[in-house]
C-alpha cells in the first residue's frame, strides 16, 4: 500500500487520520479529527477541517476551506460533523461548512460532485449525488440538493429549501421555495442598453461631435422602431464620417449572440 505523501510544509492535525495513497500539497492545512479515504489529493494552501470524514479521490484545489465551523450565531463550539463521499471536487475558494447541534449535527455530501470556485455549502446541508454547483451557487443552512441537480452560478438557495433531482437553477436565481424535481428555474432578468457612456467617454477625451455621433446611432439602434438591419442602414446614411460610428456598426455586425439594446 501506498503510504500518504506529506509536504514538510504541510500541516497534518495528530489526531487526523490519512489512508494510502493520500497527497498533502506544501501549506496545506488537514485539521483535528478530519479523516482523509484513499487517493485523496490536497492541493497547496487547502484547508480540510473536522470532525469529518472524506470518502475515496475526493480532490481539495488550494484554497478551499472544507469542513470549517457552521455559520450559526447560536453554535457554541459544540461536536458537530462533515461526511463527505466518494470522488468530489472543490475547487478553489469554495467552502464547506459542518452541521449544528439544532441541525442534526451533520452535513452530508454524496459522490461525484463537482463544486466550482467560490461555491458554497452551509450547515446541515443535504447533497446527493453528481450535483454541479457552477460558481459562486450558495445555499443557506439546511438546504437539500437531490442527485444530479445543477445551482447556476451566483444563484443562492434559502435555508429549509429543497431541490429536486434532475433540475436546473439558471444563473443568478434567488431560491426561496422548493424546486420540483426535473424541472428548470431562472430568474427572469432583461437587460436594456441606455445609450452612450458620455461621462466616461468625456474623461478618456472624447469630443463634443464624436459624443453626438454615437449618441445618434444608438438613437437610431435602440430608440427608434427601425430593426437592427434598417438602424445599422441608417446610420451609414446618416454618420459616414464618424469613425466610432464605423466601429461600432462593425461590433454588431460581426455579433454571434445578438447584442443588448
Amino acid at each position: 500500500m501506498n503510504k500518504p505523501e506529506i509536504h514538510p510544509q504541510a500541516v497534518v492535525a495528530a489526531s487526523a487520520k490519512l489512508a494510502a495513497g493520500v497527497k498533502i500539497g506544501a501549506y496545506a492545512i488537514v485539521g483535528d479529527e478530519a479523516e482523509l479515504g484513499e487517493g485523496c489529493v490536497v492541493h497547496p494552501h487547502a484547508s480540510v477541517g473536522g470532525p469529518a470524514k472524506y470518502g475515496r479521490n475526493n480532490v481539495f484545489y488550494s484554497f478551499c476551506a472544507v469542513g470549517g465551523d457552521p455559520q450559526d450565531y447560536t453554535f457554541r463550539g459544540e461536536r458537530t460533523e462533515l461526511a463527505v463521499g466518494d470522488g468530489n471536487i472543490f475547487r478553489e475558494y469554495v467552502t464547506v461548512n459542518r452541521g449544528t447541534v439544532k441541525g442534526g449535527g451533520v452535513t452530508r455530501i454524496g459522490d461525484e460532485n463537482f463544486f466550482l470556485a467560490y461555491s458554497h455549502v452551509g450547515h446541515d446541508d443535504q447533497i446527493g449525488n453528481q450535483t454541479l454547483f457552477v460558481n459562486g451557487a450558495t445555499l443557506a443552512g439546511h438546504v437539500a440538493v437531490e442527485d444530479f441537480a445543477t445551482i447556476g452560478s451566483f444563484s443562492v438557495v434559502h435555508q429549509f429549501c429543497r431541490v429536486g433531482r434532475y433540475s436546473y437553477v439558471g444563473a443568478c436565481t434567488v431560491i426561496v421555495q422548493d424546486v420540483p424535481p426535473f424541472s428548470r428555474v431562472v430568474t427572469e432578468r432583461e437587460t436594456k442598453s441606455y445609450g452612450v457612456n458620455t461621462i466616461g467617454l468625456e474623461r478618456k477625451g472624447f469630443s463634443k461631435e464624436r459624443l453626438q455621433a454615437l449618441d445618434g446611432a444608438f438613437r437610431l439602434l435602440s430608440r427608434s422602431k427601425m430593426n437592427t438591419t434598417q438602424a445599422l442602414a441608417e446610420m451609414r446614411s446618416k454618420l459616414a464620417g464618424s469613425e466610432d460610428v464605423e466601429e461600432l456598426i462593425r461590433f454588431i455586425e460581426t455579433a454571434k449572440r445578438g447584442i443588448v439594446k
